[in-house]
């Protein structure tokens, strides 16, 4: 008889064996699944909500708004226009060239612009704004905004654009902005994250450039929380923007019109300053250009086109333009004898028109000679002579030591990038650069602002105000910054005695308002605003001994770039100067003809606050004077309140 309980009983036993195996399986991965929960939950939660919140917060660069640019008046010199625009931020889209060809069939955009679009994108931070289309319409912001849900990452927002109320005429003293450059971001003291923004603009010269730093601002920013679309849900915070410095300038924009009209089509620059204070009033440098088109990006045939025109209007001639001071360098030769006792005041020297110096002439301007001719008359009629016989007692070096006093050959400090410093030679210079010494031809060229001896037309106008003054004014631009008023130092003395530069201003004070004086046509009618002054005729080429036993060829019949260049320094009113001023006319002949009717005119406009009526004017140069300010659209007024009298405004923080 057969029996199955032996056999049930290894079944049994198999099956319990099984269901063990099975648990204790199910126990391990249960407890391995519990612990990792425990690891998820406990260890790693604070790492894991991060992670979250990466995933729904964005966070948004805020660009602060640029620091608005003044005058001394309060009249905008640089503002802030606003603007619509379309952007982009890639990390709230997942394919951005597919939402840019969404937007391009809503706007529409063209191939060039969806290209431009994409560049940008793939240059940029995925947190990054990138500007689509910088000046939008309305009707491109209700398209946007109609079909926002199809354009993840895409919106409107109110953005800004530098402007420039006035043009061309004040571009050397403001400059403009432009967009970040590669070099920008690779200069190791910037780390700026706004240099990262698509489309954000740095000054690139003047104002803009020198105090771009304080004028630009300091980012802010924005935490958003968006949903899986790309929808901003809400904000959780932010950091605001720091406003980029107001900064109020010591330049009167009338006063700059006037400078830049009054220059013309010459190629020409011409400072005014305010003797007491140092305040540069006006600072024009011609041709000039419009900066308005830089800030939104011009072409490169635009571009060449300004950068190749041979009047060099991107060129800055008032602080970059360094030229041969000529005979308003003979004040300096002037004083340095004096100070060292080399001449007296009255001692004579004869001038007939040369003058034979180690077997070589060097010849006066006047052919003929001035006859005898001491200190005062060197000066009122500019005679080459007399300085030439200076130049043969006076050292170089104490000769180069007055002349750092009063600015030449020293760079000015004033907020503007490529101020040049002018030259002036030494002995060991002129073997390293020409390869041979120094000469006593050398040292009497120099005498009268010839030769090696260099300056700008600022330089010039610092030299006349510490002449007018005795002291060492020093230049300054900016006059507030955010209400906050610059601070200001009496000036101290130049270090010249009081009875050598009287000397030297008499002299000035003779060569405009005596009748032989070289600026007499430039004088005023106005008894209490006398000009002093010197002329300067800067020559460019040498001039061949058999030209001179010929005849001179006149400037007129000469090529634009042979031509001797035009200069006049001088400051007003004698007796309490106020403001000094430096006119240089590249190219334009003689000092006394081209450039002293032009700076006579600056400061009487400085000092009458408007372009000043005719009866201030000799009555034999009123019709030329009309004729001047009608064809140059500059309206002729009565007398106003003399400009040292009205104040200034003061803006607020």
């Amino acid at each position: 008889m057969y029996t199955w309980l032996p056999e049930d009983k290894f079944g049994r036993h198999q099956l319990n064996r099984r269901a063990l195996v099975l648990g204790i399986a199910q126990g391990t991965i249960f407890s391995v699944i519990i612990g990792r929960l425990r690891y998820l939950q406990v260890t790693e939660s604070e790492k894991l909500a991060g992670l979250a919140d990466l995933n729904r917060i964005n966070l948004r660069v805020i660009i602060p708004e640029r620091g608005l640019i003044y005058d001394r008046n309060g009249t905008l010199l640089a503002e802030n226009q606003k603007l619509f625009r379309i952007i982009l931020v890639q990390e709230e889209t997942n394919d951005p060239n597919l939402t840019i060809d969404q937007l391009g069939q809503i706007l529409p955009l063209t191939p060039k612009q969806k290209l431009a679009a994409l560049e940008k994108i793939h240059d940029s931070r995925q947190d990054v704004p990138v500007v689509i289309v910088e000046e939008a319409s309305w009707e491109q912001i209700a398209r946007v905004s109609a079909n926002a849900p199809a354009l993840p990452g895409v919106r409107a927002e109110v953005g800004e654009r530098r402007h420039y109320p006035m043009g061309s005429n004040a571009v050397h003293v403001i400059g403009y902005v432009g967009k970040v450059s590669s070099e920008d971001l690779v200069t190791p003291k910037v780390r700026d994250p706004l240099l990262q923004v698509p489309d954000f603009r740095v000054g690139r010269s003047g104002i803009e450039k020198s105090l771009d730093h304080v004028l630009r601002g300091r980012a802010g920013n924005q935490r958003i929380e968006v949903n899986a679309y790309g929808r901003v849900m809400r904000e959780l915070g932010s950091i605001g923007a720091q406003h980029g410095t107001n900064q109020q300038l010591t330049i009167d924009s009338s006063q700059q019109q006037f400078a830049m009209a009054r220059l013309g089509d010459h190629r020409a620059s011409a400072v005014v300053m305010n003797i007491k204070t140092g305040d540069v009033i006006s600072l024009a440098s011609t041709p000039a250009f419009d900066p308005n088109p830089f800030v939104s990006g011009i072409t490169q045939v635009e571009f060449d086109q300004i950068r190749n025109d041979q009047g060099k209007p991107m060129f800055n001639r008032s602080i970059q333009g360094t030229y041969p001071p000529g005979s308003t360098f003979k004040m300096i030769t002037a004083l340095a004898a004096l100070e060292e006792g080399l001449i007296a005041p009255d001692e004579e020297v004869n001038c007939q028109g040369s003058i034979d110096i180690s077997g070589r002439n060097f010849h006066c301007w006047k052919f003929g000679g001035h006859g005898n001719i001491d200190l005062h008359s060197s000066l009122r009629e500019s005679c080459d002579v007399y300085y030439y016989n200076l130049a043969e007692r006076v050292p170089l070096e104490k000769l180069a030591a007055v002349a750092r006093r009063f600015g030449l050959g020293v760079r000015p400090e004033l907020p503007m990038a490529g101020i040049e410093k002018g030259y002036f030679p030494t002995r060991e210079s002129k073997l390293e650069i020409h390869n041979r010494p120094w000469s006593i031809g050398d040292m009497l060229n120099t005498s009268i602002g010839q030769g090696d001896v260099l300056a700008t037309a600022l330089q010039l106008t610092i030299m006349t105000a510490r002449l007018a003054s005795g002291l060492n004014v020093q230049p300054r631009l900016v006059l507030s910054e955010n209400g906050k008023q610059a601070s200001f130092r009496p000036f101290s003395s130049i270090g010249i005695s009081e009875s050598s530069l009287e000397l030297v201003r008499n002299g000035m004070n003779a060569a405009v308002n005596h009748v032989t004086g070289t600026a007499f046509r430039s004088r005023t009618a106005d008894e209490s605003f006398l000009i002093a002054g010197k002329t300067g005729t800067s020559q460019v080429r040498t001039i061949s001994q058999r030209e001179r036993e010929t005849g001179l060829i006149s400037n007129e019949d000469l090529p634009l770039n042979q031509r001797d260049h035009a200069l006049f320094c001088c400051y007003a009113p004698i007796g309490n100067p106020v403001f000094a001023t430096a006119v240089i006319v590249e190219n334009g002949g003689t000092g006394s003809i081209v450039a002293a009717p032009i700076a006579r005119d600056l400061l009487m406009r400085a000092h009458y606050g408007g372009v000043p009526s005719l009866r201030m004017y000799p009555p034999e140069e009123r019709d030329e004077v009309k004729r001047i300010f009608l064809n140059l659209n500059l309206p002729l007024s009565p007398k106003i309140t003399p400009q040292e009298n009205r104040p200034t405004v003061s803006l607020k923080a």
